[in-house]
């Protein structure tokens, strides 16, 4: 599977509710395990991102349905970002010659 990391801030419904917030993480766990996915970790964070969410999804498309599943509910609003392990990243760098 392929990893993701979600960069994520709450929106002021969000914050609005964010006593409810917890409910709503564990329901996202569920979202993405029942799309075939795995919920990996999640980080609350100070700066410019509220949380952090890493997942793995399948595919691309099952990551953008579950960024977009998460987005329509208006609690949140997310980046994404394709994630290379070092594995990975290690034969990318070894192609360059």
């Amino acid at each position: 599977m392929t990893t993701y990391i979600m960069l994520g801030n709450w929106t002021d419904q969000g914050v609005r509710a964010i006593a409810d917030s917890p409910r709503r993480l564990d329901a996202a766990k569920t979202m993405i395990e029942e799309m075939g996915g795995r919920f990996s970790s999640f980080h609350m964070t100070m700066g410019e991102v509220d949380f952090i969410l890493q997942i793995e999804a399948p595919d691309d498309a099952v990551a953008a349905r579950f960024a977009l599943m998460l987005g329509r509910m208006g609690n949140v609003r997310t980046k994404t970002l394709k994630a290379f392990p070092e594995q990975a990243y290690r034969q990318i760098v070894a192609t360059l010659g």
